[in-house]
């Protein structure tokens, strides 16, 4: 990976394919020379900055390659901080190819993968964890995954990171003016107020990556599994919830063999919904490896949506759905689910009981994971659809939500914050125990070093290696 700026970089910042148009993206310092020596119009290099001038792409026997737009950005106010330019052309991918190798023929270099992002970071136009908000940014699928992506983008994550940090660097340095003067017993950082702040500081950094879960189901999609005995109505629930015909539906209990999946967005929140096989014991192998295959993302699944059929014996139905989500951890939802409630079809009395036992039968199956209050639906009707639509919205949201507070997304950000409550916990048990200050302040400087590294104070090339070659080319 190239980490100097001296050349000219030249990609497409648009996808391939056709389309009305196209954009390419050159910077660098001999980029807006390179521009004027292709363009038949105002002269690019005297214009000012975020100007957008029409003019004629030639090549070098004069011949039109293409009327463009060409915007203009003078160093070091653009994206990378150098001189930029950015022409947009008619869709054709012979165009884009075309012009893309006549700025080649005159001097400017294939851009490599997130390239114009590097130089960006190393220009100082943003930093690590802002950097890497911006692939995230283009990545987005859903309301949610954009808002997280637009606070790192825009340094909210970054600001915190480096308020930790600055914490951090306050208590090293006392620790280590108390190893200057340490012939003289000279104590500079209270053991009580170390203790008070590392506690603190730990307290954020323990929350921040307990997020990460959450932010990573909001990226992807919160996996939702929907379960229950054969024929309930789980295909019919997410067709619905779909609008489409995802999965097949019959009357023949075991229709669905295999695992169905597919996303869809509620309410700014993507939800990755899996269709299981009817959970009962079969002699059926196929059928038996899809009941298994059931029983895995159960146990996988953020929120579990378990449908209860009314018409058929609704004790063991119950009794299946607290066995089966017993052993699910406290973060995670189970949401019961009355089905098919047709108007007329099913007595009110009955719906009431079958709510009752369910009540009961949560309350004395010691379930760990959290429980939401029995809903009622008809999925041919449509009737209760709003409502459990809410219900997930709220359940996937429940503990963190995008919209009012920091949520973790990245790997690498997770790895350097556990990292930094590592040491942090270590710098805690030394200084309750007395520890000379020495140790104290090797994990107070690993711990900042940690969180140094989220936003790119401290870095490697091999470390933007890593992160900028993940990008797409052009970005």
């Amino acid at each position: 990976m190239i980490t100097t700026n001296d050349d000219t970089i030249v990609a497409p910042a648009t996808p391939a394919g056709k389309g009305a148009l196209s954009i390419l993206r050159m910077s660098g310092p001999e980029a807006l020379a390179i521009a004027d020596s292709v363009w038949s119009g105002t002269t690019l290099s005297k214009c000012p900055s975020h100007t957008v001038h029409l003019g004629y792409i030639k090549d070098e026997q004069g011949n039109s390659l293409d009327q463009a737009l060409a915007t203009v950005f003078v160093a070091p106010n653009s994206f990378t901080g150098e001189n930029s330019v950015e022409f947009t052309l008619h869709g054709s991918p012979w165009i884009l190819r075309e012009v893309t190798n006549l700025l080649l023929r005159k001097g400017a270099r294939g851009a490599q993968p997130g390239e114009f992002s590097q130089r960006a970071y190393i220009n100082g136009r943003m930093d690590l964890a802002s950097a890497e908000g911006v692939a995230d940014l283009i990545a987005a699928s859903s309301r949610a995954a954009h808002r997280l992506a637009m606070q790192q983008t825009k340094g909210v994550f970054s600001k915190e990171f480096n308020a930790l940090r600055d914490k951090l660097i306050e208590l090293a340095s006392l620790l280590e003016l108390e190893l200057d003067f340490s012939e003289e017993d000279v104590e500079f950082a209270d053991r009580t107020t170390l203790l008070s702040i590392s506690r603190e500081l730990l307290a954020k950094i323990e929350r921040l990556t307990k997020s990460y879960s959450t932010g990573r189901a909001f990226k992807e999609g919160v996996p939702v599994v929907i379960a229950g005995i054969p024929n309930v109505g789980k295909s019919t629930l997410l067709n619905t919830l779909l609008q489409e015909e995802k999965a097949i539906v019959s009357d023949i209990p075991g229709t669905t063999r295999d695992v169905i999946e597919d996303t869809c967005e509620i309410d700014g929140v993507l939800f990755r919904f899996v269709d299981t096989a009817g959970l009962r014991e079969s002699d059926d192998k196929i059928e038996s490896i899809g009941i298994d295959l059931a029983r895995q993302r159960l146990a996988q699944a953020a929120i579990v949506l378990w449908l209860i059929d009314p018409s058929a014996p609704a004790q063991p139905q119950i009794e299946e759905m607290v066995s089966s989500t017993g052993s699910l951890p406290e973060d995670r939802c189970l949401i019961p689910v009355i089905a098919k409630t047709e108007a007329g079809d099913i007595s009110p009395l009955l719906l009431d009981e079958i709510e009752s036992r369910i009540t009961a039968a949560i309350e004395n199956g010691g379930l760990k994971c959290q429980t939401h209050k029995t809903l009622r639906i008809s999925s041919k009707e449509g009737t209760g659809i709003d409502t459990l639509c809410t219900a997930l919205k709220e359940s996937a949201t429940r503990e963190y939500n995008p919209e009012e507070e920091l949520i973790l997304t990245n790997a690498r950000h997770y790895g350097d914050l556990q990292k930094a409550a590592d040491a942090l916990r270590r710098a805690i048990t030394q200084t309750a125990s007395g520890v000379t200050p020495d140790f104290i302040a090797m994990d107070i400087r690993e711990a900042t070093a940690a969180l140094s590294s989220l936003t790119g104070a401290i870095t490697t090339p091999d470390l933007l290696a890593s992160i900028f070659t993940h990008f797409c080319v052009g970005k």
